[in-house]
């Protein structure tokens, strides 16, 4: 690819008779299990401890998480069983003894969760090389580093916590510790280690690249915000327990979520009902300022694009507002071309715009308003806004912008070879390739930047194109005052088409990228468009990042919705509030821990009717930090035109 933009590179994000038995079991079968010794070395590659550095407590907490969902699909389910509780000890680096088994698994012993298992593991430590080391060294009676086979069967076989004569086979048959007769304990327990550390490596980053896993599997101690500070004391953020993937809106519960709900004893619960008519205009609806026209303007474009996790990212953006002035914001969905007599989904989303001001730095932001009024598919604020600089940040529930449930069977053409053997681009193509210029022409020129066509490319291949790769870009495609055009953009797709020599696959990351699916619809992505008028000033609007929709905006989402909704008190427990607020689209719920302990809160839609959440679940659990706020859930209508009624049942676990 001729801009350097790395368009070619799409992305495709125990003693002796203890220890000893034990160390052989696990070498046997290396690719179950994990240990601690690396874990610093193993994190620190992920993007967020390279911007926060994890704490020492962080990092426990992910390994703990890391080896329990290497033997369970949730945090939430028990360990029933001492072959279970054994197994996962192996997975997190431990070798434990029978005694130390029995020890934590007593004949009174019915479960143990997630929680009793961290627990385990801060007082049972793993094993060092060291500790490997002197409890062989005790069997090796010629100081040689190595044991004869025929005293290594002696001792397993006959000593402490007896193994079978087939566990010993596995052992000596290892070949790179075994020669001529004897076993050379030094390698194995370099062997060991390794190991143990490669599967932890691999645990660790099937969690950091899954973050499908990180986010649904219930449990908190994974990771803090993106956005706190380092801080010795860890602050866990809440995460969620999902049933399965194949689970919608539409299941009225499963067997599993009926036993969860049976096992669990809840402690209290409170419930919201609320009943809404089709199209409800409970609020007032958004109307412009008289003397709006004549206000100053500036405008700008952005997309909300769904994850494969189902994580939602959009363009975030500062404003800067010269002198104290009345505003009036607005956001909506961006209208595209669409095929005749094909709805386009990404019109239906919704959209909000939540406005934060700058106090000193960046950091220290103060939620000032969101667009919480509305007139059909647009969201606006008007109200008066002091000079300074602000933080735009759009939001949508996630309750219709999500993954297609069913494959397209026929996949569009990209491209053909005319008469002559020539490779062109379909019409089809041609125009995804025009909707996609007018979504990343942010300013709505007709032409695009540097910096636009980065937010592009960033999206779509994770690089940025360089400035002298930029200068290669104009001099081989059409600009216009040092700004790529609409026929530029075209051609330099067909490039990229020539270059594979008709290939399409590299063409389909992008699209993928975009939100396209192989019938080339915009099903995973909602292109939309901000408005601002101002009444003494012109405004300035700039995109500065593209980042998940979480961090700032959840925080801005909890603070709107504590101070606008409606709160209910958990009976009996003062400190777990759940807040309710209820506009014209949609609902959302903010669960409160004010105490010093987490809350675990298993949440119930079941008897909603026409509703759809966020979730994609009837029946999920959630974990709230201690001193604490988390956005539970948003709930909308599955069909706007027809009434729907929200009940949500909140029971506090014990």
């Amino acid at each position: 690819m001729v801009t350097g933009g790395g368009r070619g590179r799409r992305r495709q994000r125990r003693g002796a008779g203890g220890l000893v038995p034990d160390a052989g079991r696990m070498a046997i079968s290396p690719g179950s299990d994990a240990a601690f010794s690396s874990q610093k070395s193993t994190l620190s590659e992920s993007p967020r401890s390279k911007r926060f550095p994890l704490t020492e407590e962080e990092i426990f907490y992910m390994n703990c998480r890391a080896a329990y969902l290497t033997v369970f699909k949730s945090s939430l389910e028990n360990i029933i069983s001492k072959d279970q509780l054994y197994l996962a000890l192996q997975h997190a680096g431990r070798n434990p003894s029978q005694k130390t088994i029995n020890k934590y698994w007593t004949p009174q012993t019915a479960k143990l969760n997630f929680d009793d298992f961290c627990i385990i593991l801060r007082k049972e430590k793993p094993t060092s090389k060291a500790e490997l080391l002197k409890s062989f060294k005790q069997l090796d009676v010629n100081d040689d580093g190595s044991i004869l086979h025929t005293d290594l069967y002696k001792l397993l076989t006959k000593r402490g916590e007896k193994m079978t004569r087939e566990e010993v086979n596995a052992i000596v048959n290892l070949a790179d510790v075994n020669a001529d007769g004897k076993f050379d304990y030094i390698k194995f327990c370099k062997l060991y280690l390794t190991t143990n550390e490669q599967c932890l490596k691999t645990a660790l980053e099937k969690l950091e690249v899954d973050s499908k896993l990180k986010r649904q599997h219930f449990g908190s101690h994974i990771e803090a915000s993106p956005e706190r500070e380092p801080s010795p004391v860890p602050k866990p953020s809440p995460r969620i327990m999902r049933r399965s993937d194949e689970d919608t809106f539409t299941n009225k519960g499963d067997t599993r979520s009926s036993l969860l709900a049976t096992t669990r004893k809840f402690k209290t619960s409170v419930s919201f009902t609320v009943t809404m008519g089709a199209n409800s205009n409970r609020n007032s609806k958004l109307t412009e300022p008289n003397s709006v026209k004549e206000w100053q303007c500036v405008q700008s474009k952005g997309c909300f694009f769904l994850e494969e996790d189902g994580e939602i990212v959009s363009h975030q953006y500062r404003m800067q507002i010269a002198q104290r002035c009345m505003v009036y914001l607005t956001i909506k969905p961006l209208n595209l071309s669409q095929a005749e007599g094909k709805p386009s989904p990404w019109l239906s989303v919704d959209t909000a715009l939540y406005i934060l001001k700058e106090n000193e730095s960046q950091a220290n932001l103060q939620l000032m308003c969101f667009t919480e009024l509305q007139n059909r598919e647009v969201f606006g604020w008007t109200g008066e806004l002091a000079p300074g600089m602000y933080w735009l940040i759009p939001s949508t529930t996630g309750c219709r912008l999500r993954k297609e449930g069913q494959a397209v069977a026929e996949e569009a053409q990209l491209v053909y070879r005319d008469e002559t053997g020539g490779l062109l681009l379909t019409q089809e193509f041609r125009s995804t390739l025009s909707d996609i210029f007018e979504v990343i022409d942010l300013d709505g020129n007709g032409l695009l930047s540097l910096e636009e066509y980065n937010f592009f490319e960033l999206r779509t291949s994770g690089e940025k194109c360089d400035e002298d790769a930029w200068a290669v870009c104009r001099e081989n495609f059409d600009t216009k005052k040092n700004e790529l055009t609409r026929r530029g953009f075209m051609d330099l797709n067909l490039m990229e088409a020539n270059d594979r020599e008709g290939d399409p696959r590299d063409l389909w990351v992008t699209l993928h990228a975009m939100g396209y699916n192989k019938a080339l619809e915009l099903t995973e992505a909602c292109p939309f468009v901000i408005d601002v008028y101002a009444d003494k000033c012109k405004p300035r609007i700039k995109a500065v990042h593209m980042e998940a929709c979480s961090g700032q905006l959840e925080k801005a989402v909890c603070k709107s919705v504590l101070s606008k909704g409606d709160a209910k008190v958990m009976d009996g427990y003062e400190d777990i509030i759940v807040h309710t607020y209820t506009c014209d689209t949609w609902i959302t719920s903010v669960i409160e821990n004010k105490s010093d302990n987490k809350a675990i809160i298993h949440i119930s839609n079941e008897l909603s009717r026409n509703c759809v959440n966020n979730r994609g679940l009837n029946i999920f659990a959630v974990e709230v930090a201690p001193k604490s706020a988390m956005v539970c859930q948003h709930v909308m209508p599955l069909n706007g035109q027809q009434e729907w009624m929200s009940h949500c049942v909140y029971s506090l676990i014990s």
